[in-house]
């Protein structure tokens, strides 16, 4: 293990794994009502796909989040500045 890091996604120790990242998406927290749509999710993660910012394990080196998880979640947005990738969903009437 790397003691030098600046980033804990970097550490082997601060590793998710896709079964703990699976079992916060299945709390309560991610009820229907405080999600986005599973197209604007997918559209959200392939965003991120393409940023830099993106660490390997799916961490966002800009802010720290596990981007599975907070793309999700309708009222988050990309950390990056200038606006960012995505932002929070908006619902459509």
């Amino acid at each position: 293990m790397s003691t030098t890091s600046t980033c804990k996604g970097c550490r082997e120790d601060y590793k998710v794994t896709p079964t703990q990242i699976n079992r916060i998406l299945s709390s309560s927290m991610f009820k229907p009502e405080f999600c986005v749509p599973d197209e604007v999710y997918a559209e959200r993660v392939a965003l991120c796909g393409t940023c830099p910012k993106l660490h390997e394990g799916g961490t966002c080196v800009a802010c720290g989040c596990i981007i599975p998880v907070v793309a999700k979640l309708k009222e988050r947005s990309c950390p990056l500045p200038g606006g960012g990738l995505w932002g929070p969903f908006i619902e459509k009437n």
